[in-house]
């Protein structure tokens, strides 16, 4: 894990901003499908407009070196970039981008499995924590769903320890790769034995979002029992253009700083040639 700083500059592990960014606060979450595709199809213009305070990617699949150099217009400009690398080239890869320093920066969440899976990265604002998260997609009968669901069960547990500090607000942001209920899924009812959907899986996020659990989906809070808004759209057929997508890229927060959600806006592209992901960038307001 590297903070990299404005320009990508090296700055340690922890870096005090002269400005403390607490709420109100903008988060956005997207998973990028690979950083240095999405900035030569139209990444960097949508940062030069955005009004976002803080950003979370996904899949960036790119070390450092290579997360800056596709970024260098935005960290000219000012922002701020901290990075957790992909364990395998061309795989994962999560970061934060934002418009002060944190305060502090952490990589992982304390088990040794996912230690550098490039997973998993939070950073600290004020009293205000926001994390990026890429949770395994998984395949059904595969070592790759066994894998999803250790990493699901260790999660749970660091969530649990994460919600417990009654002085710190947090937003778990990313692409948590599980569709809740039916109103996330456009084709829900050819996915319930495909990874993403299955009945195991969607139990898991409604104990994350039990009436007594610290967490609040809050998208779906803002816009509850309507369809969607999906977040992503294979680009096979015409999934996007029949908005046959999946709400797979939440923000999930804790209770005090869910209360203070105002707006949520799922940025999807106005036409498919606009795309510069196969997700779309999910935008909260905390107010």
């Amino acid at each position: 894990m590297r903070n990299l700083g404005v320009g990508g500059r090296d700055s340690g592990l922890s870096v005090v901003s002269a400005t403390v960014l607490g709420v109100p606060i903008t988060v956005s979450t997207v998973n990028v499908n690979g950083v240095r595709a999405a900035a030569r199809k139209g990444m960097l213009p949508w940062l030069e407009t955005t009004d976002a305070d803080v950003i979370c990617l996904q899949e960036t699949r790119a070390n450092d070196g290579e997360l800056t150099k596709a970024l260098a217009p935005a960290l000219d400009s000012g922002w701020h970039l901290a990075s957790a690398e992909p364990s395998a080239k061309g795989r994962n890869g999560v970061a934060i981008l934002s418009r002060i320093a944190p305060d502090a920066v952490r990589v992982g969440f304390g088990v040794d499995e996912f230690a550098d899976s490039g997973r998993y990265i939070e950073a600290d604002f004020g009293d205000v924590t926001v994390a990026s998260l890429y949770l395994p997609s998984g395949e059904v009968g595969t070592e790759r769903q066994d894998e999803k669901e250790r990493f699901m069960a260790a999660f749970a547990k660091f969530l649990a320890v994460a919600a417990a500090s009654p002085d710190r607000d947090v937003v778990v942001c990313g692409d948590w790769n599980i569709a809740h209920t039916e109103n996330d899924l456009k084709a829900w009812k050819t996915n319930r034995k495909n990874s993403g959907f299955l009945p195991e899986e969607r139990e898991w996020v409604s104990a994350l979002l039990a009436d007594d659990a610290p967490w609040t989906d809050v998208v779906r809070e803002l816009h509850p029992g309507v369809e969607g808004p999906y977040s992503w759209w294979s680009y096979r057929g015409k999934a996007f253009d029949n908005d046959a997508g999946w709400r797979i890229d939440y923000q999930l927060a804790t209770q005090s700083l869910a209360e203070r959600a105002k707006e949520a806006v799922t940025e999807r592209a106005e036409a498919y040639d606009q795309r510069w992901s196969d997700h779309a960038p999910v935008t909260v307001r905390y107010r």
